[in-house]
């Protein structure tokens, strides 16, 4: 007889983790934010976030395949056409868990999990930046030694700044930059 694979069972047998699931996951999209226990939330999480990737596919045997586990109608149009919508340009990561400490009851660990529904901030992939720092890279050694003696001047001309008696930061930085502007002419 084949034995269960993810450890022991959410409050008793196999049904009633599928039920519980269910109606968690039921729950977590219709308020798109649950506090439950750190388990209960470890073990939705991969359940919710696959019933939300039949949600972003939108066809009628999606829909059908996720009313066969929640079976609420309401919840399951809310899923397709509230939540889909707001995580469509999101890869995966549908779900985040907070813990939040100790219940006062039974002191078992509670947690906080809710819906991602903030849009997705693309971040620079790494080739486009090395495409852009390649150019830098080619400048010839000649640009390279002139650039390095600029530096050299500025640094020279922001300490003579200095020296000459900047009594505030402001007035340091607009002697730093007449002596840059100076370098560049």
């Amino acid at each position: 007889m084949p034995k269960p694979t993810k450890g022991p069972r959410l409050g008793g047998g196999p049904a009633h983790e599928r039920l519980m699931l269910a109606n968690l996951a039921a729950a977590l999209f219709t308020h798109k934010a649950i506090t439950t226990t750190e388990t209960k939330a470890k073990r939705l999480r991969p359940f919710a976030e696959r019933l939300v990737t039949f949600g972003k596919r939108g066809d009628l045997h999606a829909r059908r395949r996720v009313l066969s586990v929640i079976g609420d109608k309401a919840v399951v149009h809310e899923l397709f056409t509230e939540i889909a919508p707001l995580v469509a340009e999101r890869d995966g990561g549908y779900t985040r868990i907070t813990k939040i400490g100790n219940r006062k009851g039974d002191n078992a660990p509670m947690a906080r999990i809710e819906l991602v529904l903030e849009p997705v901030v693309k971040k620079p992939s790494a080739k486009k930046a090395a495409a852009k720092a390649a150019p830098a890279e080619e400048a010839p050694v000649e640009e390279a030694e002139v650039a390095s003696d600029e530096a050299a001047s500025d640094e020279a001309a922001s300490d003579d700044a200095a020296d000459a008696g900047a009594e505030s930061p402001e007035e340091g930085a607009a002697a730093e930059a007449a002596a840059e502007d100076a370098v560049e002419k």
